[in-house]
């Protein structure tokens, strides 16, 4: 009886049992509403296949499209102070820290990597909007920083992503003062002569706008990015007034002379590739290798 009870008949339900499957397969899209499965979306590049929204995108994985076969190496960035303002509102400040780092993998809401886009060599740094909101706090001060002298150093571009809620108020005014910090550190790419370009994403906002991210020598975004300073809900409360359709989207703020391009994520390697290029005086990118002869040819005899 043992026997059966203890073996026979756990296999006999482990076989006929539901199975249950994972929560994460499918992604609802915030615009239309599609069900998307997880790896078509991941192919995609966390763009809607139905109404085109684009959804938010790690860092890793934008880096893994940007860079020539996803390789790339990350450049240190100095360590902050890990509190110092003591801060606490419902948590604690480190407590919401480890909490970002365990949603997201990652150590901070700034990736920095240098490697070779369209074999054009360059410096890229992108924000997490998943990692606190992407708020500006001393370690992404310092993530600037390092990408820029990193850049002067080797001579290469600087390419930037931003995505951010702003400033991070767990570090009050040392939070604020990344602003000047990070201007400095664009003003040095320009004293070197070398491009920086901005790709502004879903959303930027607050001081991060105010800095560095309408700094660069070109502006692009994704579409239908909330680019802005104080969001639209806050202005139409002040003013009491009815705002544009579209107000501060990518779109709106092309058409009133704040960006250069609106480009969809698909087309954002190639086209970052070209302006760099432009920019830095570089011949056009091959667009494709061709393959070694099996053999040598001979040249036909006289």
């Amino acid at each position: 009886m043992n026997w059966i009870s203890n073996y026979v008949k756990p296999k006999i339900n482990s076989l006929f049992s539901r199975r249950e499957m994972p929560e994460n397969l499918w992604t609802k899209c915030p615009e239309c509403g599609t069900m998307l499965f997880h790896r078509e979306l991941a192919e995609n590049l966390n763009v809607c296949s139905n109404c085109d929204h684009h959804m938010a995108i790690s860092p890793r994985a934008r880096f893994a499209n940007l860079f020539d076969g996803g390789i790339f190496s990350e450049v240190k960035v100095p360590e902050p102070i890990a509190d110092p303002l003591h801060f606490r509102d419902q948590k604690k400040y480190p407590d919401r820290m480890k909490s970002a780092q365990k949603s997201t993998g990652e150590k901070e809401a700034m990736l920095v990597a240098e490697g070779e886009m369209g074999r054009t060599p360059i410096v890229a740094v992108a924000q997490d909007f998943a990692f606190m909101g992407g708020s500006m706090g001393m370690y992404v001060g310092n993530a600037i920083v390092a990408a820029a002298e990193r850049a002067v150093k080797l001579k290469r571009p600087l390419i930037l992503f931003s995505a951010a809620g702003g400033a991070r108020m767990q570090e009050g005014i040392l939070s604020l003062m990344q602003m000047p910090r990070t201007t400095v550190a664009v003003q040095m790419l320009k004293e070197a002569h070398l491009p920086y370009i901005v790709v502004l994403t879903h959303p930027t906002t607050g001081g991060v706008t105010a800095s560095y991210a309408m700094l660069g020598d070109v502006q692009i975004a994704e579409p239908n990015a909330l680019i802005c300073f104080a969001g639209p809900r806050v202005i139409e409360q002040t003013i009491r007034e009815k705002l544009p359709e579209g107000f501060q989207r990518a779109e709106y703020l092309l058409d009133h002379g704040m960006l250069d391009r609106v480009t969809h994520r698909k087309k954002l390697r190639e086209e970052l590739i070209t302006i760099t290029r432009m920019l830095t005086g570089a011949p056009p990118a091959v667009i494709a290798d061709l393959p070694a002869p099996d053999k040598p040819v001979e040249a036909p005899a006289a």
